[in-house]
């Protein structure tokens, strides 16, 4: 997420009422989560496993709850809770605006394109032309879709990022300050869940289809041209390369990659990272001829140890 301008380091350290570290004139000009953050990012950070990885990043400012030493080219802002000032940075650079009308005003929505009835679309919302949206359809503030597109009824784009910090009086939302975008092409099912980046966006590719009831976790990257039956859940930072097969009821954990014209076979969980080119099942999903020689040894192991000559236990 970019701020309107850049902002210095001592500005944000006033706006936070919390100590700096480096030049006061440091350029900071917007805020973005470790997994994507670019030079003149802000980035937070709030447990000792993850110090190291912000500082290293490509970050050029850390919001910390630690006094370090301040890396070259960068700038520290020290705060006694980072997730409490993330969230005040959102809340004042992306504000929540309550809609008046089921169609915000500032909507851009382009020729020949449909709306049915009892749809909602928000503020700054960019539909392209050609595009089909069914009944009950819910289109959050910020999302931009291109050319082409169907969504059927009641899909929800744009939903907050499930991500939450537990607290000992429960649990803090992270607030979500990025967006959804939809490319060219794409058909998304009915009841499908696309929720927004953190602070950076969740983005399908050109070409790529969704069934019904799919979940889309926030600021997860789908490549172009990809498949995905019903059911699928997909959680938050997660990168699909282009090609790639989902089919029913596939579960993916967050922060792994899925390589080019992967194919994942029903009911299969990934855990970590596939390469592309390969077709995969089970939980945790591996190379499906791995996985049926497994199952195939596991059914014979009761013959086996039938077979066995175990002596008897007194």
């Amino acid at each position: 997420m970019k701020f309107p301008r850049s902002y210095t380091l001592k500005e944000l350290a006033e706006l936070l009422d919390c100590d700096f570290e480096g030049p006061a004139d440091h350029q900071v000009k917007g805020i973005n989560e470790i997994h994507v953050v670019e030079p003149g990012d802000l980035v937070f950070v709030d447990h000792p496993k993850y110090y190291d990885k912000a500082l290293n990043s490509a970050a050029t400012t850390i919001l910390i709850n630690k006094n370090v030493t301040v890396p070259s080219g960068k700038g520290i802002l020290i705060s006694d809770d980072p997730f409490r000032d993330f969230n005040a940075l959102t809340k004042k650079f992306n504000p929540f605006q309550s809609a008046a009308s089921s169609i915000a005003p500032s909507a851009a929505i382009g020729e020949n394109t449909v709306i049915q009835p009892n749809c909602f679309i928000g503020n700054n919302v960019s539909i392209g032309s050609n595009c089909r949206i069914h009944s009950n359809v819910s289109i959050y503030d910020n999302t931009i879709i291109g050319n082409n597109v169907i969504i059927h009824a009641n899909t929800v784009l744009g939903a907050d990022a499930f991500y939450y910090k537990k607290r000992p009086e429960g649990y803090d939302r992270l607030i979500s300050g990025g967006k959804v975008i939809i490319a060219d092409h794409v058909d998304i099912g009915a009841g499908c869940t696309i929720d927004r980046g953190v602070s950076g966006d969740t983005s399908i590719g050109k070409g790529t289809k969704i069934d019904n009831n799919v979940q889309v976790g926030h600021d997860t990257r789908i490549g172009e041209n990809c498949l995905f039956a019903s059911q699928v859940g997909i959680a938050g930072c997660v990168v699909i390369e282009d090609n790639v097969t989902l089919w029913g009821q596939v579960g993916i954990t967050s922060g792994v990659t899925i390589g080019k014209g992967a194919v994942v076979s029903a009911q299969s969980g990934v855990s970590k990272s596939l390469p592309g080119g390969k077709t995969y099942a089970g939980t945790p999903a591996d190379d499906i001829r791995r996985k049926y020689r497994e199952m195939a040894s596991i059914r014979i192991l009761p013959e086996i140890i039938e077979k066995l000559d175990f002596p008897e236990q007194e």
